[in-house]
């Protein structure tokens, strides 16, 4: 990732999201090489970037905390919340280890990343992919099926070129 925000552009196009709400966010983390046992600045700094957005979790904790079913996850892993069913259910907000469900405050629903799900399950879509993987100029997203050896994120976590996400992002 080198921080362009495209991903989350193209996430907030393509769904059209109000102004103030992103649900595909690139975090910038930095550090400078000092040399703090001298007090010194050694003026070389390096940045990482983090695009985060809902993990679609294997063991969803916003499906848990629902008593009425509003968060489903699909058979294909994508995690689901029924606008219906999750009005007024703030706490599916709370429950997100990585902050990435975020509450609308005119509906008053929970609303996160679908993994383009809408565009997925079009057979006419050429993409195959989310949005956000598409846009991405230099492949940082990677979009694929984990249960599928041959897929191309498979292959790529085989050879040790795809780094996941284990725990909770720190925001």
């Amino acid at each position: 990732c080198i921080g362009c925000n495209t991903c989350a552009v193209a996430c907030k196009v393509s769904n059209n999201l109000p102004k103030d709400v992103w649900w595909n966010v690139v975090h910038t983390e930095g550090r400078d090489f000092a040399d703090t046992s001298k007090g010194t600045y050694g003026g070389e700094m390096q940045l990482s970037w983090l695009p985060v957005n809902c993990m679609h979790c294997e063991n969803a904790v916003c499906e848990e905390v629902c008593p009425t079913g509003a968060t489903v996850k699909r058979d294909d892993g994508i995690v689901i919340i029924d606008p219906v069913k999750a009005k007024g259910q703030k706490q599916i907000v709370d429950a997100c280890p990585v902050g990435a469900v975020y509450w609308n405050e005119e509906e008053q629903i929970p609303q996160k990343c679908t993994m383009c799900a809408h565009l997925l399950d079009d057979p006419d879509y050429p993409g195959k992919e989310p949005r956000c993987v598409e846009a991405c100029p230099n492949q940082a997203l990677i979009f694929g099926d984990l249960d599928d050896p041959n897929s191309d994120i498979s292959k790529r976590i085989a050879e040790g070129k795809v780094t996941q996400p284990l725990s909770p992002i720190p925001i």
